[in-house]
């Protein structure tokens, strides 16, 4: 399987927005199931703008995907995106055992979409 290659530019605008811990937290989430905004604000624990602004720049670089159910948007880890194989070894480097994904899932299911 050939990958296409990225060019540094494009290698570190990728690494700089994954690399905050929050969007990498939220590519973790999405990597195994579709989730709603409203599900990131109550596992996240922060703003819906915050979390708005995290899937603005995830959107942006193609890294996930947005589907609108009624007056719900929801995503999903893009898996046809040029960066998709880097993030994808990546997330296989973080370990479903780490602390803060670990306090996140225990608050999966909380949200009343």
């Amino acid at each position: 399987m050939s990958h296409n290659k990225l060019t540094m530019t494009e290698l570190t605008s990728c690494l700089k927005i994954i690399g905050d811990p929050t969007r990498f937290l939220i590519l973790k989430l999405v990597e195994k199931k579709t989730y709603c905004v409203c599900e990131f604000v109550e596992m996240l624990g922060i703003s819906q703008p915050a979390v708005s602004q995290h899937l603005r720049k995830l959107k942006d670089l193609e890294l996930i995907t947005e589907e609108r159910r009624e007056q719900w948007r929801y995503f999903s880890l893009n898996s046809t995106s040029p960066y998709f194989p880097m993030v994808r070894d990546l997330l296989q480097y973080s370990g479903d055992q780490d602390e803060r994904y670990l306090q996140v899932i225990e608050r999966e299911g909380l949200a009343s979409c």
